[in-house]
């Protein structure tokens, strides 16, 4: 799949393994534009199958239940695939299967190209297939990704493609790496059609950024109150003071409250924590650190100054979430209501 523009003289066969609770919009819009590319060019291109743990159905973090084609051990033995492409989803920390991890890496002794979507990037890592290769995740998984796998070079970009290994960051961004592989193997007029198909305005490339930029997020279009924002955001285990926040973007103290109470009706120490506390809540639903160690990433000094600022915000304590964590639909980002 990886292999060059030349294209090839028969179909391409590309597995797909599904781990527990993955997301069914990745994957739908990752095997989508291969059966769109078939429709179009009026030929068989790419052909695939399903895999599960042990071969038996699997449900969707949305409740759909799947019947694969086999086990990822019988697909690694009788298959043959041209690549194999990880759907993963929420609470993917948890999957820890090694018969799996042992059965891909002997795929990708075959010599086959080895994907990801979603969250898939973390089993690939679990793997050990990740080591020397830059790869991305979804942007909710960042910060549990690089605090688990510190050596690993990881993006916020859609997508990445390093020699044998591609990954992408789920959702419609599928799509994109999709039709530039199909571009890539078949040609841009075939990708072209392909997109026109999804009904997309533009095929966006693998350096576009995963979310909208911050002043869309926060419908604010000052560019100091922005760049304040974005100073916080990026300096959450080491928060800055609101003196040095304001020094940095040419502001007095004074200045920076007024713009924070103008825009978003909140302080400027208000926002900065609440920030942390949504960082702090997704590595306590997303990864294996303990209290402390997620207290100090998100900038508290102590344990127990941090379990109250969260109870405070979620009405919860720390270990409380991460006990209610497993199976939970998402771990979507809530603003604290009652951060103070």
């Amino acid at each position: 799949m990886l292999n060059g523009p030349a294209a090839p003289a028969r179909p391409e066969t590309i597995g797909f393994l599904l781990v527990p609770h993955f997301s069914m919009m990745a994957f739908t819009a990752t095997i989508e534009p291969l059966r769109m590319a078939n429709r179009m060019s009026g030929k068989e291109l790419y052909r695939w199958f399903l895999t599960t743990i042990d071969g038996k159905p699997i449900r969707a973090s949305n409740g759909i239940l799947l019947m694969p084609d086999a086990s990822i051990a019988d697909a690694a033995d009788a298959m043959r695939p041209d690549a194999v492409i990880v759907c993963a989803g929420i609470d993917v920390q948890l999957f820890n299967d090694k018969a799996t991890f042992a059965a891909l890496r002997r795929i990708e002794r075959q010599g086959v190209d080895i994907g990801a979507v979603c969250t898939g990037s973390h089993v690939l890592a679990r793997a050990g297939l990740l080591d020397g290769h830059r790869c991305t995740i979804h942007w909710e998984n960042l910060d549990s990704f690089t605090e688990a796998f510190p050596d690993i070079e990881v993006s916020t970009d859609l997508f990445e493609i390093d020699r044998n290994r591609f990954t992408c960051c789920g959702g419609t961004a599928a799509i994109d790496m999709m039709l530039y592989l199909i571009g890539r193997r078949h040609g841009a007029a075939l990708a072209t059609a392909v997109s026109e198909q999804c009904i997309l305005e533009r095929i966006r490339d693998e350096n576009d950024a995963q979310r909208m930029p911050l002043s869309a997020r926060l419908r604010v279009n000052h560019p100091k109150l922005v760049a304040a924002i974005g100073l916080m955001e990026a300096n959450l285990e080491s928060p800055l003071s609101q003196d040095e926040l304001a020094r940095r973007v040419g502001l007095s103290r004074r200045q920076l409250e007024r713009l924070f109470r103008r825009y978003l009706r909140k302080a400027p120490a208000r926002h900065y924590l609440e920030l942390r506390l949504q960082r702090a809540r997704l590595l306590l639903l997303q990864s294996t650190l303990s209290i402390i160690d997620v207290a100090l990433a998100c900038g508290f000094v102590s344990a127990s100054h941090f379990s109250k600022c969260y109870r405070q915000a979620y009405l919860r304590s720390p270990k409380q979430e991460r006990g209610g964590a497993v199976g939970e639909a998402s771990a979507s980002v809530h603003t604290p209501a009652q951060a103070a």
